[in-house]
């Protein structure tokens, strides 16, 4: 008889358990589907498996030990018949849980304290209590029991263990957390979710992670795990409670992102996962923006994006990387305040080497100047990229838009925003001999720029008609059948028309009225000759740039819009 059929095998036991080949089968499958709860017998499976096949050469020669065999193998399975049944998780287990772990945290912490030099006599007592952490994990699954974590100080005591002198008990309480705090656990019982994070707010929770990030080794892999872990538990909370953001950036959150993402280390997960906690905590957020900004985080930023200024990522994850923090350049220059110190940090130097190197990164560096130039804030920088011949790379690329956008993930019509609003931006903040300058670009061969320019304004005029002309249809038939039209859907279509390159529009009509008004005589006959030529009209762009000014100023004082409203109304009406 040969090892198969030993372990196809089976006595006649009645219908207590099913067959061995079928359990057999059932477990590869469990196997496959990684369920955890079979973890624990596959090893008795395996078991059972190697001592089939140290014996299977032997029973070829001798079958009367089959009996012997027999006995033996049938006691391996049976072994986890004689363990109870997992208790059913309720409230009452979930408290008797909550008090285990509390005596043996307790009783750790007494030993310790009594044997600080004996580790042989606390070392169990950490095991358990270790143990009991694992074992807390099924609370994750029932997330409207979180209160008794709260009511019974459970998460007081956790939060005291973040601090532990052995880091695999903080380790634990990390994994613990990130899986009590997972956002879809969270959002499956809301008020669960609020006591639980209120309570771990409350508790300072972000600076005694912080604290705990500090003294791990990465270069360990549990500790690193325990970084990313970390890293999960703060993005979680985020995306449930957006409004923490800033108390978590001055808890030392901001202070040690900045320093691990410019530690000279190889790149890995935990550098990636940095980068996006940073761009998350910068979203929306003048107060976060302005503490990085006075942690010299600009200048951070820009020594790490530097590397990209003639080598592209080698990896996917590199690349995603290279986005976060130029996605948190962009917000840190909404906050003007930032805008000097980017300029102070060579920041325009660098975004015009990477516009002219070609790379990845190119794109991006396109909209972080967009950023750093726009509105009356940005005049100091637009002076600056055209002292360092930042003309010479805008127009290229106004003139041409690159064929290699599909890599980057960037649409024709984002570069040509982007490339307009610089455009526009220039033209509204440059004084003197620099606007002259401009100027003068928009002359040479033969006015060409003009051409180009007016190119764009047919493309997207077009592109805005039809847009127009569909909603039209649909607010007419919504009118045939009763419907009201309210201001979530006149929101919506205003959406469709931006998508449509309403922005766009505006951005070329602006150039297109201020160069007009440059008071060179060359310029302005080719803007009308081109729209009398192909049929547009002056009324038309009128109505583009009257809608634009109805839209200026979001978030500005009420007398920089009036100033600014009444500034581009005399531009138009001299057009």
């Amino acid at each position: 008889m040969d090892v198969g059929e030993l372990l196809k095998y089976q006595p006649d036991r009645g219908a207590k358990r099913p067959r061995a080949e079928e359990k057999g089968a059932a477990l590869g499958d469990e196997e496959s589907r990684g369920g955890k709860h079979q973890k624990g017998h596959s090893a008795r499976y395996r078991e059972a498996a190697s001592l089939a096949i140290e014996i299977g050469g032997e029973m070829r020669e001798n079958e009367e030990m089959n009996e012997e065999k027999k006995i033996i193998l049938e006691k391996l399975l049976d072994r986890d018949e004689e363990e109870p049944e997992a208790e059913p998780v309720d409230e009452s287990s979930v408290k008797k849980m909550i008090l285990t772990f509390e005596k043996r945290s307790y009783k750790n912490q007494e030993l310790r304290i009594k044997f600080p030099d004996s580790p042989e006599k606390f070392m169990e007592s950490e095991l358990d209590l270790n143990d009991i952490i694992q074992e807390m994990h099924v609370i994750a699954t029932i997330p409207e029991l979180y209160h008794l974590l709260v009511e019974l100080h459970a998460v007081q005591s956790l939060l005291g263990l973040l601090s532990h002198e052995n880091t695999d008990v903080a380790i634990a309480v990390v994994d613990l957390l990130q899986e009590l705090t997972d956002i879809d656990t969270l959002h499956e019982s809301e008020e669960g979710a609020e006591v639980l994070i209120d309570a771990l707010l409350e508790g300072q929770v972000v600076a005694l992670l912080v604290q705990n990030m500090e003294r791990l080794d990465e270069t360990v892999k549990e500790e690193g795990d325990g970084v990313h872990n970390t890293l999960a538990i703060i993005e979680n909370m985020a995306e449930f409670r957006p409004g923490l953001c800033t108390e978590a950036a001055q808890q030392g959150l901001m202070q040690w992102l900045l320093k691990r993402i410019k530690a000279k280390m190889p790149f890995d997960a935990n550098k990636l996962y940095c980068s996006e906690i940073l761009a998350i905590l910068l979203q929306n957020n003048d107060n976060t923006r302005e503490l990085l900004g006075e942690m010299d985080g600009i200048d951070v930023l820009l020594q790490q994006l530097s590397v990209f200024k003639r080598h592209n990522p080698s990896t996917a994850e590199e690349q995603e990387m290279m986005e976060n923090l130029f996605d948190a350049l962009c917000s840190c220059l909404m906050l003007s305040a930032n805008r000097e110190r980017f300029l102070r940090g060579e920041g325009l130097q660098l975004m015009n080497l990477m516009l002219r190197e070609k790379k990845i990164s190119r794109t991006s560096a396109l909209k972080v100047l967009d950023h750093a130039m726009i509105g009356s804030e940005g005049a100091d920088n637009c002076h600056k990229f055209v002292d360092i011949l930042g003309l010479r790379t805008i127009f290229p690329l106004f003139m041409k838009t690159p064929k290699k956008m599909k890599k980057t993930g960037t649409s024709e019509k984002e570069h040509e925003e982007h490339v307009c609003s610089i455009m526009a931006s220039m033209l509204r903040n440059l004084k003197s001999q620099q606007r002259t300058r401009l100027h003068n670009k928009f002359t040479e061969n033969d006015c060409e720029k003009v051409d180009r320019l007016m190119e764009l304004y047919f493309k997207y005029l077009e592109g805005v008609q039809l847009a127009d002309k569909r909603i039209e249809g649909e607010k007419h038939e919504m009118v045939r059948r009763g419907e009201i039209l309210d201001d979530d859907m006149e929101d919506e279509f205003y959406l469709r028309r931006l998508d449509a390159g309403l922005f766009v529009l505006q951005l070329i009509c602006y150039i297109m009225v201020e160069i007009n008004n440059s008071g060179i005589s060359q310029l302005q006959q080719r803007v009308h000759q081109i729209l009398n030529l192909r049929g547009g009209s002056v009324k038309i762009v009128r109505h583009i740039m009257r809608e634009y000014i109805e839209s200026i100023g979001d978030g500005k004082s009420e007398e920089y819009k009036e100033a600014e409203r009444k500034r581009i109304m005399d531009l138009v009406d001299n057009f």
